[in-house]
């Protein structure tokens, strides 16, 4: 199997996407990826995050990992996206990164990328898997390979039964699903794609 170099990027205001991806990371790195764990840019006024103390306290605890840039596209052969679900949809934060994707779609460097995402509501039916779906309607148009979980292991149900993509609902005690075997499984399958793509086209 080829190394897989593999970017976990993600966007989180309270830290429960940034846990996602942390779980991510460690899936990864058990099926013997180089990973790196990278978050978007904040784009709202520090008003906001002030008025917040969960938000507050998930950029200081944040505070050290490095925003991703269009280089760490390049590099990766896999990605994974986690993100909250803004009305349905991804975040802007995630979205204005996205939009900064195009010089080097348009040179086909995110031509078969491997790629999955995972997302967080506050309730079972807020808008986790049409995120999950906006997230990947981009990597459509990059010419991606998304490696969605499905039913292809029984782990997933035990998380709420997401074929997309893992997703969990956040209640003010934090997580109500216990997702963290299932976002593991996730990057693992990921990975184990991304290795195939590449070993076939090398």
């Amino acid at each position: 199997m080829a190394n897989v170099n593999l970017a976990v990027i993600y966007y989180s205001s309270t830290g429960t996407n940034y846990q996602l991806a942390k779980w991510a990371k460690e899936g990864a790195q058990e099926s013997g990826a180089e990973v790196k764990l990278l978050k978007v840019p904040e784009l709202a006024p520090q008003s906001a995050i002030e008025s917040n103390p969960a938000w507050k306290a998930h950029v200081e605890e944040a505070k050290d990992v490095p925003e991703v840039t269009t280089d760490d596209l390049e590099w990766a052969d896999a990605i994974i996206f986690s993100v909250p679900t803004r009305f349905g949809n991804m975040p802007s934060q995630m979205k204005q990164f996205l939009d900064t994707t195009g010089g080097i779609w348009a040179k086909g460097k995110l031509v078969n990328k491997v790629v999955s995402a995972m997302s967080s509501a506050q309730n079972p039916h807020g808008g986790q898997e049409a995120t999950i779906l906006s997230l990947y309607t981009t990597m459509y148009h990059w010419g991606a390979i998304v490696a969605a979980p499905g039913y292809s292991d029984a782990v997933t149900f035990g998380a709420g039964g997401n074929p997309y993509g893992t997703s969990v609902t956040v209640e003010e005690n934090g997580m109500k699903e216990d997702v963290q075997a299932a976002v593991k499984y996730q990057a693992k399958r990921t990975v184990t794609v991304a290795g195939w793509v590449k070993q076939g086209t090398q």
